[in-house]
């Protein structure tokens, strides 16, 4: 399919490029930082070969979330998020923007996300997680009430929220003691992605705020697979917050992407789930290949319809791109 929009696509600068090479003796470890800079010659030629029109930028993880002091973390976003719109003003038929936001400060991260959509013309903003506060050890998520004015100034911008993972604490690993390769990408991104997910849903923030719209990537960080049995538990359980199961959460405020799960029966059981105009087209480059999502989504067999919608035209709705 030619014209593909790719929707987690992911840029680096020298404050943060280097932080995503985990492993430095391994060749695909030490490709990934440059990877992460070259946003014109590499990348634009594979995505040309790759049949993907556009890509929606952001930074890589951990980003401004792993800088405990506010006020450091707010002036990383911002020089990050100017940065970016240099490069989308270069090639504006090419790429588009994702803000990088202070979530430690959510006064900050509000101004900041009003400023990068109504002057810098971003699409709306990806953030890593969690963010450390104060302290290296601390997990702050955003279902705690001191987000609402944030949520509420999300909202009315009507801007995307993806909300993307990132490493968990190590003092938060003690379940993978003796078992690190399950530790990041393999197992645990999607496990700490999930729970920050489910506790969005399950603090009433979408009874207040019902048009957020939150995009999580690898096909939902496992959430699709156990909507039934979710709801179906915790019908059981009485005094929760959130009036309404999470199914009609999930379905109605979330959006899912191909990002780093090119797996045909995954893709479809997602979309009987949610819909096929609730899941878009992503790489996750450079974590993963061009040509491995691109040939996969391609030749996947799904309605052609539905190609048409995972591949462009949900993301250009959901993003306003022309």
């Amino acid at each position: 399919m030619q014209g593909k929009i790719a929707v987690e696509e992911h840029f680096g600068n020298a404050a943060t490029a280097a932080k995503s090479v985990r492993h430095p003796e391994s060749g695909y470890w030490s490709a990934i930082e440059g990877k992460l800079i070259d946003l014109f010659d590499r990348r634009l030629s594979e995505m040309d070969a790759c049949g993907i029109e556009v890509e929606v930028l952001s930074l890589n993880a951990n980003g401004t979330q792993e800088i405990p002091e506010p006020a450091k973390a707010i002036e990383l976003a911002r020089a990050t998020n100017d940065a970016l719109a240099a490069i989308v003003a270069k090639r504006p038929d090419r790429f588009a923007g994702l803000a990088a936001l202070p979530m430690q400060d959510p006064q900050a991260a509000a101004a900041e996300l009003q400023r990068c959509v109504r002057e810098l013309k971003f699409k709306g903003a990806l953030v890593n997680g969690f963010s450390q506060v104060g302290s290296a050890d601390t997990a702050v998520y955003y279902d705690l009430p001191q987000y609402r004015p944030f949520w509420a100034e999300v909202e009315r911008l009507g801007a995307p929220f993806y909300l993307h993972p990132r490493y968990t604490l190590a003092s938060s690993r003690r379940r993978y003691e003796g078992h690190p390769w399950l530790v990041g990408s393999p197992w645990d991104f999607a496990e700490e992605t999930a729970i920050h997910a489910l506790r969005l849903m399950g603090c009433g923030l979408f009874d207040e705020m019902p048009k957020l719209q939150i995009v999580l990537g690898h096909l939902g960080e496992r959430i699709p697979f156990d909507l039934w049995r979710l709801d179906h538990r915790m019908k059981l359980l009485p005094n929760r917050p959130a009036k309404r199961p999470m199914a009609d959460y999930f379905r109605n405020n979330f959006y899912v992407t191909t990002s780093g799960n090119f797996c045909t029966q995954s893709l479809i059981h997602t979309m009987l789930t949610i819909g096929a105009d609730r899941v878009l087209f992503a790489v996750d480059y450079p974590f993963e290949d061009h040509a491995q999502a691109a040939s996969w989504f391609d030749a996947v067999e799904i309605a052609e319809p539905d190609r048409v919608k995972i591949g462009r035209d949900n993301a250009k709705k959901l993003f306003t791109l022309d």
